[in-house]
């Protein structure tokens, strides 16, 4: 009896002793775990903002380049797995993040309070000084930051800037956009009066532009800790990050990847269109095949909701009226991130084109569901009664009777739609779906052009839009439209 009764507390003693131990190993990263099992590295990051990352032509490539980009290459070599750069608008980084559609943020996020509540940072990669760019016949009238007051002043939307801006500029009028190009065309068009940048990025456009220079101003705070930003309790993925980052400072290899992206940024080898041409043939490609996509499945999906509406079944003509309503009560760009990063949330791992074809077409469907049903309400109610006389039920009456006389009706309103679809497509790009608006900043960022590009993309949308509408004219002649 004693004898089992030892035997009892020892495997007792035994068991308290290894469980401290499996508490301790029990913590893991899955993050980390899911890097190194498909052995791929997920980045995020905006590369519209030079010489942080931007595109550029190498060896014939179109490639996303800067020094970030060799951060993030350093990075994955050292963790043993490729690297995948996703581009998306920085404004959709943080969500990425969260919901996995990326594993790390290196886009020259600075270190907020804010942003420490959603996600983790690692340790400083680089630290640099904010300075304000200014119209060069302006670089003597700006000398500190009480010179603001009543003056409008540009700065990237939630970014350190931004902050600098409100705190210490007393009095000055913050304009906010996503984009940098897009401030200094503000700048450059006299719509703001100075940008707040960071040195590198304000010296880069300073360096490019005649018309611009760099203001002789201060700010308390104007130091910022760049860092990566990663999602929380991923204690594994932070230590190698922290570990690849400890020897890009030991070795000072940040000034050898400064001075690269430097090269990279102003190459002179090739007129504007010959260098930027194939980015917007590209994203017109995107953008077609959206609103194709859109239309299609805004068609069937319309049709189906149009039913609804016209059906007897009250439960069925309110879900249609819910959902019409719904949608078109809602911006598209609300739509777009909820189907992007909704879907993250319930575990399905859209790619950013499948999700805006998706967003599109449901908005797409809201709207044509509306055109369906005042086509079929267009018919004279007596088509309807002289084909039950002849036998046939409702589906076939619809079938052969209505639905053909409703897409004569219709035709003129779903070619509007398609031309609308081109144009409202380019919220998409928010996402990092290569289409003309996305492609048009990529150029602004990568040539220092911020006017060109947007010149260029409103003739190609013009030439787009118009060559549809008279391609749907034809077809609604041949239909005899107009007998």
């Amino acid at each position: 009896m004693k004898k089992k009764f030892w035997l009892l507390v020892g495997l007792v003693v035994l068991l308290l002793n290894c469980l401290p131990i499996k508490a301790h190993g029990a913590e893991k990263d899955e993050i980390y775990e899911r890097i190194q099992q498909s052995g791929e590295l997920v980045v995020g990051l905006s590369a519209d903002y030079a010489p942080y990352e931007f595109h550029a032509d190498v060896n014939g490539q179109d490639k996303i380049v800067g020094f970030d980009i060799s951060i993030a290459e350093k990075i994955a070599k050292d963790m043993g797995v490729k690297l995948k750069i996703e581009e998306l608008g920085f404004d959709a980084l943080l969500g990425a993040l969260k919901t996995g559609k990326i594993d790390l943020i290196i886009s020259g996020m600075s270190i907020t309070e804010e942003r420490l509540k959603e996600v983790d940072f690692s340790d400083p990669y680089f630290v640099v000084q904010q300075k304000v760019l200014v119209r060069k016949d302006d670089k003597n009238k700006y000398k500190t930051t009480d010179d603001f007051k009543g003056v409008s002043v540009g700065a990237q939307k939630q970014t350190t800037q931004e902050a600098l801006v409100k705190n210490e500029m007393t009095g000055a009028d913050l304009t906010s956009l996503q984009k940098v190009p897009d401030l200094i065309n503000n700048l450059l068009n006299k719509k703001v009066n100075a940008v707040v940048l960071e040195q590198p990025v304000a010296e880069a456009y300073a360096q490019q532009s005649k018309n611009l220079a760099i203001a002789s101003v201060g700010f308390e705070q104007g130091e910022k800790v760049t860092a990566i930003a990663m999602p929380k309790n991923t204690p594994e993925l932070k230590e190698h990050v922290n570990a690849s980052i400890k020897t890009i400072n030991d070795k000072d290899l940040l000034t050898g990847y400064k001075k690269k992206a430097n090269e990279l940024m102003f190459q002179e080898d090739q007129s504007f269109l010959q260098k930027y041409g194939p980015y917007y043939l590209s994203g017109a490609k995107y953008t077609i095949l959206l609103a194709f996509v859109g239309v299609l499945f805004g068609l069937i999906f319309g049709s189906l909701l149009a039913l609804m509406k016209l059906s007897k079944n009250k439960l069925l003509k309110a879900l249609a009226v819910i959902y019409i309503e719904y949608v078109r009560g809602t911006p598209l760009l609300v739509q777009i991130f909820i189907v992007y990063f909704g879907t993250g949330v319930v575990g399905l791992d859209l790619s950013k084109l499948l999700a805006g074809c998706i967003a599109v077409s449901l908005n797409s469907a809201a709207y044509v569901a509306e055109i369906v049903r005042a086509g079929i309400n267009a018919v004279n109610k007596g088509q309807m009664e002289a084909a039950r006389s002849l036998g046939m039920n409702q589906k076939e009456a619809m079938r052969f009777i209505i639905f053909p006389q409703a897409i004569k009706n219709i035709l003129p309103a779903l070619g509007n739609e398609f031309v609308t679809i081109i144009k409202e497509s380019s919220v998409v790009s928010v996402i990092g779906v290569s289409e003309l608006i996305f492609q048009t900043g990529v150029v602004q960022g990568a040539s220092f052009k911020p006017f060109l590009p947007y010149v260029l993309v409103s003739l190609i949308y013009f030439a787009l839009t118009f060559c549809i509408s008279r391609l749907l004219g034809l077809v609604e002649r041949r239909m005899g439209l107009n007998d």
